[in-house]
Order: structure tokens, then sequence, then C-alpha cells
């Protein structure tokens, strides 16, 4: 992971640096967690937080200051179990969000998480209004080395695609069978009516494991707003937040746990197909802060 990806953590290091914690620590502090995308509350409550901690132990040291931050996030972070639940044969993961969001190249990346687990996959593109994704999903997963169920036509129903790719999935004894669906919100009604469907015509053949929600961390907060309908009718189980590398809203990550209540399992920090990782609190605080 490039340190770019962490500019908060230089950032703060420069403020960590400081011969003694004083009023503009804390003003500063507070601007740059705001800068990172805690947002408002998150900010306040963890500027409180800390600064009852610092009375509490009569320190002046901004090093102490430092470490309370990390194991605060970490703490915090922590409350929502991360990991990933693929124990069905096949394990079926549906992976839902809005167009943009960088949705087929995770898939493609995941593919080759899993794979570096010795886990064999199938991808189907069931987005099948847009033959663009369709194609580029396909690259994807096949530079992951997974196998890709495509329709037989532009337009075919998108449940029908996800029929044949878990139905190929139990036949060839695959461990894990990722479903893609499409992103668009035009009319949010039809959208939720089509997950709906492939969500009752993938449950008449196996349970569904995991329903992962992309986010694009670059767009923080708005693109969670336009992610809500999502939450509210997809059935949500875990969230995977893209675009980290380079940008300095590595508070989104806590934000979008906290305000949704759904865990983030997994994390996209590049543009490379082995850039995607699963979602460790612990690691995740320490790079943020330094």
């Amino acid at each position: 992971m490039a340190d770019r990806s962490w500019s908060l953590a230089s950032r703060l290091r420069g403020m960590f640096t400081k011969p003694t914690i004083d009023e503009t620590t804390w003003e500063d502090l507070e601007d740059e967690l705001l800068r990172a995308d805690f947002g408002p509350d998150i900010t306040e409550q963890l500027v409180d937080h800390l600064r009852a901690q610092v009375e509490r132990f009569r320190t002046t040291d901004p090093k102490d200051l430092q470490r309370m931050l990390r194991e605060t996030l970490e703490e915090r972070l922590a409350k929502h179990d991360p990991t990933l639940r693929l124990t069905d044969r096949p394990a079926v993961v549906l992976v839902v969000g809005v167009n943009g969001v960088g949705k087929t190249t995770t898939i493609g990346k995941f593919a080759k998480f899993l794979a570096g687990y010795r886990r064999s996959v199938v991808v189907g593109a069931a987005d099948t209004f847009r033959a663009a994704a369709v194609e580029q999903l396909a690259t994807w997963a096949e530079r992951a080395g997974a196998t890709v169920v495509r329709p037989e036509q532009q337009g075919q129903d998108p449940a029908a695609v996800a029929y044949q790719t878990v139905e190929l999935a139990k036949r060839e004894h695959f461990d894990v069978a990722i479903v893609d669906t499409a992103g668009r919100l035009q009319n949010k009604n039809g959208l939720m009516h089509e997950l709906d469907k492939i969500r009752r015509v993938i449950q008449k053949q196996a349970p569904i494991a995991e329903v992962l929600l992309v986010l694009d961390a670059t767009t923080g907060q708005n693109g969670l707003a336009q992610a809500e309908a999502f939450i509210e009718h997809a059935g949500v189980t875990g969230l995977v937040v893209t675009k980290l590398d380079g940008s300095a809203k590595g508070g989104f990550v806590l934000a979008v746990q906290e305000r949704t209540g759904i865990p983030i399992k997994l994390l996209g920090q590049g543009e490379g197909i082995g850039d995607l990782t699963g979602f460790t609190p612990h690691a995740f605080a320490a790079q943020l802060v330094g």
C-alpha cells in the first residue's frame, strides 16, 4: 500500500511531532478529521472523547494523543464483524451499487482475492442492459482466472443469468458464485423489483451468503446518499469501499459503517487486480493515524 493512500496520516504527523498539546492542536485535529470525511458528528465525538482522555491521564505529549486517536478509531471500527460469510458451497454473493462506483472492476478484484485463498469462482454478468458492462466484467473476471456466465443476448432477463450462474456453480462444484447486478437508479422501484426477482430466483437454488454494496470513497457522504435505496431494499450484509488510493477520505470508512450499521468487509486501494483486501480495523486505524 502506497503512503499516498493515507494522506491523513502524513498531515497528522506534523501535529504529533509538536512539543506539546495546546489549543491549536485540537483545532488542527478537528480540521483534519473533517477534511478526511469523518463528518461533523463523529469528528465532534472523537475530539470530545480525546480531550477527556488527555485530561484524565494528564498528558501534554502529542505522541500520547496519537496513540489515543489510533486506539479510539480501532475500537469504533471493530464494533462490526468484517468476516466474509462464505462457508456455503457454493457461496452465492450478490454485488450491488450505483453505476460508476467501480462495481465491475471490484468483482474482478474480488474474484482474484478469492483465488488467492484457492477458491474456485464463477461470475454471472447479470447487468444485462449494458453490453459494455458485460464485456468489462468478463475481461476482469477472466484476468482473475474466474469462469464467466454471459447473457445469451443483450437485454436478457438478469434473473435468468443469475439462475444460470448458480446452476453452473452447483453442477461443477464451484466454491463461490458472484452475481453482478444493474446499478442504474433512474427508477428505484423498477430496480428494486429486479433485485427482488434475482434474489427469489437464486434462493430457490441456494442461500445467498452475502449481499455486498460497493461504495466510492471519493464521493463520500454523497455516494452513500445515492446508495441508500440499496441499503433499504437489497438486504445488504457488507460494504466494499473502493477508490481509497490517493484519497484523504479514509474517515468515510468509519462514518459509513456507523451511519449504516453494516460492516465493511473489503477495501479497494488501487487500480490493479490485486488491490482489493479484507478489512482489518487494527491495520486500518494504524495506517490512517500513523
